[in-house]
């Protein structure tokens, strides 16, 4: 068995340190890159693509709109809105194979897993996939946006028995995933609150799957396998999933019948974290969790149920007495896809389908002015350690 920790024998070798600048745990604080894509003023709460500010992009522009923003860097016009509509409604269709991959998933799999892997097999269907021209990576950009929806709406109904819908070329990505998931149209109401939930995850900044991808398009490696790493970061509990567990507690309340204030202040009480409240950045109200919770409470009454929008804003009052901890976005999303009757293992899956657009505009950011992405480490292990006889080691 090969030791964690190699020891000379008889002996502890002196540790070093061989940077001046002490290292920052999970890199708090460090500047890696400039970027004119996001900023976020966590102290302020404020969250801003391309200079406009979230409240008047959820309010006011459909998801297409905010994806040709992300790559472009300005709104699009009617033209350009027609255009990059025409090509996202067009580039829909999933590789027959792949299709049938789906089929074969074994029971029970892990949707953010499948969904890994069925990026990573769409590079082997495109042509363009080792292209690495500006106007190729636009163009995957699109198709990547274009079919994430249907693998995730394909996935589901296969595992479910159901017959797999193929995508129309018609209608806005929202629809069209509606469409494909539960096998009929959407109502004006469901699309234009799934479009805004997009537009609110589209992108943050140099977070954890954003930075991961980034390092890999500094490589130089194609976007197929830059998105598939940061999937692989999203997958992690710490980063999405967070609305899985928000809803998994609402689900828990509802059936044990117990007071949600009852029920958090015996959660903190027990020293347990409480799902969808706090943030790294935000140290104030989430932005886009103040737009998600008038969109719930809009969504609940025309649903005919506000129980679990009213269940939400009883824990978020009570977290702010308890701890004086803010909901973020995942909070108010998880009622939200849950009274769309989305199930709750898709909800990270759909946050890679919307961060799809803020990921690829980052990769093509990275390429324009590559270099490298290379940190050093501090090293604070042993030095001076000699090789003994196999014999003599400890």
């Amino acid at each position: 068995m090969i030791s964690a920790t190699p020891k000379a024998p008889g002996r502890e070798a002196p540790s070093a340190r061989t940077t001046e600048t002490p290292a920052q745990g999970g890199l708090k604080d460090v500047v890696a890159l400039s970027s004119d894509i996001c900023h976020i003023n966590g102290q302020e709460g404020e969250l801003v693509y391309r200079g406009y500010d979230i409240q008047d992009l959820g309010a006011n522009a459909a998801f297409e709109e905010v994806a040709f923003l992300l790559w472009n860097g300005a709104l699009p016009t009617q033209g350009e809105l027609d255009e990059v509509l025409y090509h996202l409604q067009n580039e829909r269709d999933l590789p027959g194979p792949l299709v049938e991959w789906l089929k074969s998933v074994p029971p029970g799999s892990d949707a953010m897993a499948v969904l890994r892997t069925a990026i990573s097999m769409l590079a082997l269907y495109d042509p363009e996939a080792e292209l690495m021209t500006p106007e190729a990576n636009y163009r995957k950009s699109i198709r990547l946006t274009a079919q994430t929806p249907g693998i995730i709406a394909a996935l589901d109904r296969l595992r479910k028995g159901k017959p797999y819908v193929p995508p129309v070329h018609e209608g806005s990505l929202s629809a069209n995933f509606l469409y494909m998931l539960n096998g009929e149209w959407p109502g004006a109401a469901a699309e234009r609150t799934l479009s805004t939930a997009l537009v609110l995850h589209a992108e943050h900044g140099l977070n954890a799957s954003t930075f991961a991808g980034r390092v890999s398009a500094s490589t130089l490696s194609d976007i197929y396998s830059a998105v598939t790493g940061a999937i692989g970061a999203l997958k992690g509990p710490l980063h999405g999933g967070a609305n899985i567990a928000v809803m998994k507690m609402l689900l828990d309340i509802d059936g044990r019948g117990e007071s949600p204030s009852d029920y958090i202040r015996e959660m903190l009480r027990r020293h347990e974290r409480i799902a969808g409240f706090g943030h790294r950045v935000y140290k104030v109200l989430d932005p886009r969790a103040a737009i998600l919770r008038d969109m719930a409470g809009a969504l609940s009454e025309e649903s005919g149920s506000t129980k679990w929008y009213d269940m939400s804003l009883e824990i978020a009052s009570t977290m702010l007495e308890a701890k004086g901890l803010y909901p973020n976005v995942d909070f108010y999303s998880a009622s939200v896809y849950y009274t769309m009757g989305i199930d709750c293992d898709l909800y990270t899956p759909i946050f890679a389908m919307s961060r799809m657009t803020g990921w690829t505009a980052h990769f093509m950011e990275q390429w324009k002015n590559n270099r490298l992405i290379r940190p050093t480490s501090e090293y604070t292990g042993p030095r001076g350690l000699k090789v003994a006889p196999i014999g003599n080691r400890a």
